[in-house]
């Protein structure tokens, strides 16, 4: 007999990749940082569906609220605020293009060392999945963020902190080099 309710999950399961998969090179190959960052939006979500298929609704949650709203508005935000264009930028050098094509062919490589190796999810240690349904989601992930996790999850706050003020001093410096025609009104 059949198990559909397996076959669905997998299949849905197989679309979200394909979506996220496709969503990540739009990622890398779209010229606008616009269309580039809105692939990357479709990326989180994708993600954010295989949390709910690997039946951890928290870190679906997470992900839409912090990387989908947060993170990706700050993105769209300096990419505004910048105001990259691309003709002055102009094409990739052939450098760039001799740098993508080793580090492509050293990230094929690696990817099948790690799946020749058989072993792609590590043991889970005292966090298997009956301890984490009895204990809760939530609570072993607030229990870990601040007790283990504490000094990752603060660097890279203060990392975001740094990256955002320096985006507004490269746009501020920006603006004062180009003349702000605002400036001509105070």
């Amino acid at each position: 007999m059949t198990d559909y309710g397996a076959f669905m999950e997998a299949l849905v399961f197989y679309l979200f990749a394909i979506l996220g998969v496709l969503a990540a090179l739009g990622v890398v190959i779209a010229r606008s940082p616009v269309r580039s960052a809105l692939s990357l939006a479709l990326v989180f979500l994708a993600l954010a569906a295989m949390y709910v298929l690997l039946n951890a609704p928290f870190l679906a949650v997470a992900q839409i609220m912090i990387y989908a709203g947060a993170v990706l508005i700050l993105f769209l935000f300096v990419i505004m605020v910048l105001n990259p264009r691309l003709d002055l930028i102009g094409g990739r050098t052939a450098a760039q293009t001799v740098a993508a094509v080793i580090f492509a062919a050293a990230f094929g490589v690696l990817m099948s060392v790690t799946f020749a190796a058989g072993q792609l999810a590590p043991a889970t240690g005292v966090f298997t999945p009956e301890y984490v349904s009895e204990a809760g989601h939530v609570q072993v992930i607030g229990a870990l963020l601040f007790s283990e996790f504490l000094l990752p999850f603060e660097i890279a706050s203060l990392l975001l902190l740094i990256a955002i003020v320096g985006a507004m001093v490269l746009a501020r410096r920006e603006r004062v080099r180009h003349g702000d025609p605002r400036q001509d009104l105070r």
